[in-house]
Formats: C-alpha cells, structure tokens, sequence
C-alpha cells in the first residue's frame, strides 16, 4: 500500500473550522483541487483508483453499489471537509461503512505533491476501504 501523502490534519473536525462552508473562503488553486477531486471521484478519471481487500471481497453487485455511492457523494460540511477539497467521505452499503479518501502524491508517486493545485507536479489516488481498513 502507498504511504499516506495528504495535508488534511487527523480526524473529522481536527482543524477546528467551525460556520462557513469551506467553500466561502477559499482560493483560486483551493477551488481548482475540489474540482480535480470531484472529477476523480465522479467519473473516476485524472487519477488512480485503489480498492482495499475488504472492497475486493464485496460480491459484484455490492462493490458496485459502494463505487456507485462514492461517485455520486455530496454530504460535504466543515466537519468531514475542513479545506473545502472534497477529497474524503463516509458511505453505507449493506449494513456496513465505507471510506473514500483522495491523496496527492508527487509525479513518480513517491512523496506528498508539493502544490496538489498544479496538475503536472500531482498524482492523485483515491481509495476506497471498508471503515475497519482505515
């Protein structure tokens, strides 16, 4: 598995950002990663797409359901989504829980990206895992 190359502070709500939608703030490259984030996730282009074992051992219809829910997520707040990036989320499928998350590693998919903004300095992976693989 890849190392983690992300700058989102640890766990829901970490960075304290409390009113405002992220969104409100945000600037210009802030913008430009939500949209290369919605992108991968939405269509599953401009990045790599990782499933954990657990999301592998899902029958058919199940795993397809999960990648469906994950594509068509939009429960974003301050609480999930403290950067306005939309690069995690949480879904329900079958009575159990689900991650998404977006990480931004450099070219050769070794260290973090130094600017997630500039499309030709990062490589984005999502992964989606069982809440147990988290």
């Amino acid at each position: 598995m890849m190392p983690a190359a992300t700058h989102r502070p640890a766990g829901p709500g970490a960075s304290g950002v409390t009113g405002n939608p992220p969104e409100a703030n945000q600037t210009a490259a802030a913008r430009h990663v939500r949209a290369l984030n919605d992108t991968l996730r939405r269509n599953f282009v401009g990045g790599r797409i990782v499933i954990t074992a657990g999301v592998q051992a899902l029958d058919e219809a199940d795993r397809a359901e999960l990648l469906r829910r994950v594509q068509a997520y939009q429960e974003f707040d301050t609480d999930n989504d403290p950067f306005g990036e939309h690069d995690f989320g949480r879904v329900d499928v079958g009575g159990a829980s689900y991650y998404w998350k977006i990480d931004y590693y450099d070219a050769d998919l070794v260290h973090g990206s130094p600017d997630p903004a500039d499309e030709t300095l990062t490589r984005r992976v999502i992964t989606v895992m069982r809440d147990d693989e988290y």
